[in-house]
C-alpha cells in the first residue's frame, strides 16, 4: 500500500524554522525577539485544531533516546612464539 511513497521526515528545516506535522496541523517552533520559544500551528480545520489543543492540555511525556552503547572489541593477545 505504501510502495513507491517516500517516507515523510519527522521534521524539516524551512526558512530557518523547524517544521513538523502533528494531528494534521503544520507546527513550527517560533523564537520571539526576547529569545523565548513557543509552538505555532496551522490546522486544516477546527476539528484538527481542537484535537491538537486537547493533546496539549493532557500530560506531555518527553523522552530522550540515548544512542546505543559503544562496545570496544577486546584487543587480541600477542602471538606466542
Amino acid at each position: 500500500m505504501t510502495e513507491g511513497l517516500e517516507p515523510k521526515p519527522e521534521s524539516i528545516e524551512h526558512k530557518g524554522k523547524k517544521v513538523f506535522t502533528v494531528c494534521g496541523c503544520e507546527a513550527t517552533v517560533v523564537i520571539t525577539p526576547d529569545g523565548k520559544r513557543h509552538f505555532e500551528a496551522t490546522c486544516p480545520s477546527k476539528e484538527a485544531r481542537d484535537e491538537l489543543a486537547s493533546v496539549f492540555e493532557e500530560e506531555a511525556i518527553l523522552r530522550v533516546k540515548p544512542p546505543p552503547p559503544v562496545v570496544e572489541p577486546e584487543p587480541e593477545p600477542p602471538p606466542e612464539e
